[in-house]
């Protein structure tokens, strides 16, 4: 992480809040997948990710987002996934790969509303126990596209040469690991 990307949490009643803030990116989106599943396998039900200070994000991090509704649906978790501040050139991007279907984008009703500056003063710096090598990042993007392209017909046809390339490159690696 450099000092214009970070990834802040924090856990409160009934939710865990993670902020992105600068490029949510293919590099940054390892460590907020890192923080997110440690708050997944500890029993958080409701993720709420915070896009306020995210000044844009690529298919890698949308395809994290998406992939962390899979899982908590998958749960039986109903509030799981929840985007907040998410302005308009985010939630444009979030929109035009369908993944308003999966997220709930500035929930109306969400516990957390009326209370973000509150809760984002209690933030603090996500600390990450590891950090990717080049194999491990690959299969990270590999995993985050085709979550992208399970989404509907239409990403399956937009990433289909991506999600092809990443599947070479990965297997590539494996390879050489041997």
């Amino acid at each position: 992480m450099s000092s214009e990307n970070a990834i802040l949490v924090g856990v409160f009643d009934g939710f865990t809040w993670i902020r992105c803030e600068g490029k949510g990116s293919f590099v940054i989106s390892p460590i907020m997948k890192e923080c997110a599943e440690s708050r997944i396998s500890a029993g958080e039900r409701c993720l709420v990710v915070d896009l306020e200070a995210c000044s844009g994000m690529d298919s890698t991090f949308m395809g994290q987002l998406a992939s962390f509704s899979t899982r908590l649906s998958k749960l039986g978790a109903p509030d799981g996934m929840q985007v907040a501040g998410a302005g308009e050139r985010n939630r444009a991007s979030l929109e035009d790969l369908g993944l308003d279907c999966l997220l709930e984008i500035d929930p109306p009703e969400a516990v957390w509303r009326g209370r973000e500056a509150e809760i984002r003063s209690g933030l603090e710096p996500y600390q990450p126990g590891h950090q990717p090598d080049v194999k491990e990042r690959a299969k990270h993007i590999l995993e985050a596209h085709k979550t992208l392209a399970g989404a509907s017909e239409e990403n399956a046809r937009k990433f289909a040469g991506v999600v092809g390339i990443l599947e070479k490159e990965v297997a590539e690696n494996e390879r050489k690991a041997d």
